[in-house]
């Protein structure tokens, strides 16, 4: 458990770094730099998806070498970086550049990173670790959030300065890193991990393709907050509907994860598709300020979601996955969702663009029920 910790330790600080930047990108880009919501999801889509490509990778190489740790470092030390250049963006090229470099760390970190949480935990136990390091994570980005208002609206609206002072607790997550003990003799006697699809179990192959079709309609997070500024939210108080997600989505992600561990994973996965179906859905319906109050609603059903699913998700595939290509599977189920998130956002973009804000949460909304649906029969 004592690895379990640290890492998580290690996302608090990170997340509360990544939350400080996050929530005030779309608005540092449209407001601040004069980027359109087309921008918008190019940007966030080449960059989730891009960065996730390395994510099946990074997983490989962390079982074929054996190493779980050294990756992760550089990982982490990647996302730090791209604070930096987020901090002297004068354009929304350098938003691109930063954000790019903060998910290739990401990419790089997040499969053995989680193959090590499974590695150091008991099999019986993966959804409560799996939770309560997503408990953690989030909540160092509700502290995030927290201090992205507080830094904002003191500096009067200085992006700048709010990027600056996130590299603070993105430093302090690196250096506990190190404290992390891999047990490398266990892992010794394993086979030479493969990238073979058919290796997989069928479940998992299936598992995976459904959870390909619920990311199609799954854009970035940043459309949410954009959506809430045309709804009459500022900035700052826009910052604090996120803030809301993040309390909920720390809140319920242990007593999740606990739970997927008694009563088995395919109960709250389904749950948690439905609740992002039904939060986009209500996303296309609000349509001016008198539907302001709808928002906060919205944005605690979203955090419902991302607490059933983020840590579940990782302990079903870390279950089904056979334990000499844990990282690489753990890999595989992130790069699959990020390959979906480029044409979500771009798609989302578009529609806004083009046809209007609703239509991009209705696609979205749509796809969410249908992968609910999949899921349901699959597992």
């Amino acid at each position: 458990m004592f690895n379990v910790i640290i890492l998580g330790l290690t996302s608090f600080f990170t997340d509360i770094a990544s939350e400080m930047v996050y929530p005030l990108i779309p608005f540092f880009l449209t407001s601040v730099l004069g980027a359109s919501p087309a921008v918008l999801g190019l940007i966030e889509g080449v960059a989730e998806s891009t960065a996730s490509l390395l994510k099946v990778f990074s997983g490989y190489i962390s079982d074929k070498f054996r190493n779980r740790k050294v990756p992760a470092i550089v990982g982490y030390s990647s996302s730090a970086v791209g604070k930096l250049l987020l901090y002297i963006a004068n354009s929304w090229g350098f938003v691109f550049a930063g954000r790019i470099v903060d998910r290739l760390g990401k990419g790089i970190r997040t499969a053995p990173r989680d193959a090590l949480i499974a590695d150091s935990i008991d099999p019986a136990k993966k959804g409560t670790a799996f939770g309560l390091h997503r408990a953690m994570d989030t909540t160092g980005a509700a502290i995030g959030v927290v201090l992205a208002y507080f830094f904002l609206t003191s500096y009067s609206g200085e992006y700048s300065r709010v990027f600056l002072w996130s590299l603070v607790p993105a430093l302090i997550g690196i250096i506990l890193l190190f404290m992390v003990r891999e047990k490398k003799a266990e892992t010794a006697s394993r086979k030479p991990p493969s990238l073979k699809w058919r290796i997989l179990p069928r479940k998992l192959q299936l598992f995976l393709i459904v959870a390909f079709i619920f990311t199609l309609g799954n854009s970035s997070n940043t459309f949410l907050l954009l959506r809430s500024k045309d709804i009459g939210f500022t900035p700052a108080t826009a910052i604090l509907l996120y803030l809301v997600y993040n309390i909920i989505y720390g809140l319920v992600s242990y007593p999740a994860g606990k739970l997927s561990d008694r009563i088995g994973r395919k109960q709250l996965l389904v749950a948690g598709y439905v609740f992002y179906g039904l939060v986009y859905l209500g996303f296309a319906f609000v349509s001016g300020p008198q539907h302001a109050w709808l928002l906060w609603v919205l944005f605690g059903v979203y955090g419902l979601y991302s607490g059933f699913t983020e840590g579940v998700e990782k302990a079903l595939v870390a279950d089904l996955a056979p334990s000499e290509v844990r990282a690489t599977a753990i890999g595989l189920h992130a790069t699959i969702l990020g390959i979906g998130l480029f044409p979500a956002s771009f798609l989302a973009g578009e529609l806004w663009q083009q046809i209007g804000p609703s239509a991009a949460f209705y696609f979205g909304g749509g796809m969410g029920i249908i992968a609910a649906i999949g899921l349901f029969f699959v597992l």
